[in-house]
């Protein structure tokens, strides 16, 4: 190819390449004179390139008479000055309106190194300033909002994490980069996947939603509620919007729905004791009235009552809820030494027991957690009430005990009008 058919090329490569630009684009010569214009400073002012190079500046067409010398001046310094500079201007379009830019200027240096020219790259103020805010909202959100901001990748994968969100993973913000959100969370993240996957598949992001997530800390796994919406996150520069991954958003509001839970659970509890008095109430027999209060007391707290009364220095099995999990009728209970019925007797209060590495002798099996506490009444320890948990149940916690403590002084209370006595 000959040396000008390579120039021509060259110059066919630059003319695309400044069409293709996204921001307006001019330059001018070492006298002032505009050598290039591309389609976007045609888009912003109306003026075409052949309407614009080879004018000597702005005056006469671009810029108002007042103003063309101050523009050009301002312009064409940015060959004495390192870096590039930054002026707001109001040029004139081509209709004869105005239109405030904002410029960023730099001198082109030539092939000895002295200044050659300058070219000038300008956007429309509004333009500017909304990119800007866009700018200004991402870093608020990534380094000063009072909420989690997570941004996920296609592989679900934290890709951008901010300081709230840090803290609330009790993590560094760059340890948390990459890592599967398995490795974060114990619990909730099938539910956290499965809406990052629909809004990377459907775009319409769901109503914010509360999970309950189990997090993996330095001081041990912590169980939170998070109030999490979610944005899908798009490409604006292919044709098609092309996923980039998904903004999670969400706020710790653990402590406002623990004290819901909490109070409906007292209200429920409240309403079994209050409902099994009434049916007890009907028993003529305070035996039955034992069984009905255990019936009542499992809904929503427990999956085996066992009643074990003091006979001497043994405890022996007297009713069971569900009827006929174990053996009753006088049998003793097969406790060994140091079972938890045996320390509520010597603590007289209640003792819990979660997920032994070996059941205590004489549970039923398939059960995980146990909560023992004593029968109490007139003064008298009568014997020791259970309750057991599978292990799709949570542990028995310090609530749980106080409401055992409850039922069991109205057990205790039946059995004494039904004859038993402390032996």
């Amino acid at each position: 190819m000959s040396a000008s058919g390579r120039s021509e090329t060259a110059d066919d490569l630059l003319a695309a390449l400044l069409d293709g630009m996204d921001a307006a684009l001019c330059a001018f010569d070492a006298d002032g004179v505009i050598t290039h214009w591309n389609r976007e400073a045609e888009r912003i002012l109306g003026w075409t390139a052949a309407e614009a190079v080879g004018r000597h500046g702005f005056a006469g067409w671009a810029a108002r008479a007042a103003d063309a010398e101050d523009v050009q001046r301002r312009l064409m310094s940015a060959q004495d000055a390192p870096g590039r500079q930054v002026h707001e201007f109001a040029l004139v379009t081509k209709d004869g309106g105005r239109v405030l830019v904002r410029t960023q200027s730099a001198r082109v240096p030539g092939a000895d190194g002295r200044p050659a020219g300058v070219y000038c790259a300008f956007s429309e103020v509004h333009t500017q300033i909304d990119l800007e805010r866009s700018i200004a909202l991402s870093e608020a959100l990534l380094d000063d909002a009072s909420w989690g901001v997570v941004l996920v990748d296609v592989d679900l994968r934290p890709a951008v994490v901010n300081a709230h969100a840090a803290r609330a993973f009790g993590a560094g913000r760059t340890v948390l980069l990459g890592r599967p959100l398995g490795e974060l969370l114990t619990q909730g993240v099938e539910e956290l996947e499965g809406a990052i996957q629909h809004v990377l598949a459907e775009g319409a992001p769901p109503p914010p939603a509360e999970l309950w997530v189990s997090v993996k800390t330095p001081e041990g796994v912590r169980r939170r509620c998070w109030r999490s919406g979610f944005l899908r996150l798009a490409s604006p520069l292919g044709e098609e919007p092309v996923p980039l991954g998904v903004a999670w958003l969400f706020q710790d509001i653990t402590e406002a729905r623990q004290t819901e839970l909490d109070t409906a659970q007292l209200r429920f509890r409240a309403n079994q004791l209050h409902r099994a008095a009434r049916a007890a109430a009907e028993c003529e027999d305070p035996a039955e009235a034992v069984a009905v209060r255990l019936d009542f007391s499992l809904a929503g707290f427990a999956d085996h009552a066992l009643v074990d009364l003091t006979v001497g220095d043994r405890l022996v099995r007297s009713a069971t809820s569900p009827p006929g999990l174990t053996s009753t009728g006088g049998l003793p209970a097969r406790y060994e030494a140091g079972h938890p019925a045996f320390q509520a007797l010597d603590r007289v209060g209640s003792v819990r027991v979660s997920a032994p590495a070996r059941l205590p002798s004489g549970w039923p099996d398939g059960v995980a957690h146990g909560l023992c506490t004593v029968l109490r009444s007139r003064g008298r320890t009568l014997g020791v009430l259970t309750f057991l948990r599978a292990p799709s149940r949570p542990p028995f916690e310090r609530p749980d005990a106080v409401y055992a403590e409850e039922i069991a002084a109205r057990v205790a209370a039946d059995l004494s009008l039904a004859g038993v006595t402390a032996d």
